[in-house]
């Protein structure tokens, strides 16, 4: 059994939301750079070259790309063979988040009670997944979530019947609704199957695949091919002001569900889809 201290833990989210913030991860930056050259829309393709040159400030400067520099979403791989020792894991990382956001001049967005709205000054509570694997390391995922993009989140239980023509026309439907709120070009993130929660928990984890990775699964692959097509040819475009890039990727996870349903639910993420990972 292997130990870890929990201060390890706490510096590296600490980090981790420093960097995640000032620093777009090379997956989106060269899938906007890349969609800036092949834009057809003037107007799409001037907003994309001042998303990329945006980023660049920030990450030179070491300044937010985004005003909104989100809830802290963490999601934990803990190994079985770890034994943490000098504290609480669930603490460790709150205190990881408290000092980041403290130490990047990071805007604090949380507030403690949905109805009450008292900001609780610190970015804290972050949303916290934990799932147990094999080994002896704990690999941290921070994906800092803006509420532009958030609220644009839909669910819905289908009926098997329904398909995979109704999981499709939802999820266009849900891109269709959301038009320029979640500041495209977007990253569409999907959760299939499971319960409702796990279809949510799924369409989260989705947004923290890299963008040039499609699902192993063959007829998954296809589905995120052919809606990135479909969702472009929407012509919302760059910012909702027209053009062929409104997103960038469709990120498709799937999971076993019951026979009498078909739960999906799509997480929109804006253009600065933000994600670090570190393994400790």
């Amino acid at each position: 059994m292997r130990k870890l201290s929990v201060n390890e833990i706490i510096k590296s989210v600490e980090f981790m939301c420093i960097k995640a913030n000032y620093d777009l991860s090379s997956d989106i930056y060269g899938a906007l750079k890349n969609a800036s050259e092949k834009e057809e829309s003037p107007i799409g393709k001037a907003i994309l070259k001042d998303i990329v040159e945006n980023a660049d400030i920030a990450k030179k400067n070491s300044v937010p790309i985004c005003q909104d520099t989100g809830m802290a979403v963490v999601f934990i791989e803990l190994g079985q063979e770890v034994y943490l020792v000098d504290g609480d894991l669930n603490e460790a990382i709150n205190e990881g988040v408290r000092r980041g956001y403290k130490k990047g001049f990071l805007r604090k967005s949380v507030v403690e009670d949905p109805l009450l709205r008292v900001n609780t000054n610190d970015n804290t509570p972050a949303i916290i997944h934990i799932e147990i694997v094999k080994g002896d390391k704990v690999k941290i995922t921070l994906a800092p979530k803006g509420f532009g993009s958030e609220n644009m989140s839909r669910s819905i239980m289908l009926k098997p019947s329904d398909g995979k023509k109704g999981v499709e026309d939802f999820i266009l439907e849900t891109v269709s609704i959301a038009g320029p709120n979640p500041c495209p070009p977007i990253v569409v993130g999907v959760g299939l199957g499971g319960t409702i929660e796990k279809a949510a928990y799924l369409a989260k984890k989705s947004l923290i695949r890299d963008i040039n990775i499609r699902s192993e699964k063959e007829h998954i692959k296809d589905m995120e091919i052919d809606l990135l097509n479909r969702i472009n040819n929407l012509g919302i475009g760059p910012q909702g002001l027209g053009g062929r890039t409104t997103a960038i990727a469709v990120n498709i996870e799937t999971f076993a569900t019951h026979i009498a349903g078909l739960p999906v639910v799509v997480n929109i993420n804006c253009h600065a889809t933000r994600h670090v990972q570190t393994i400790l």
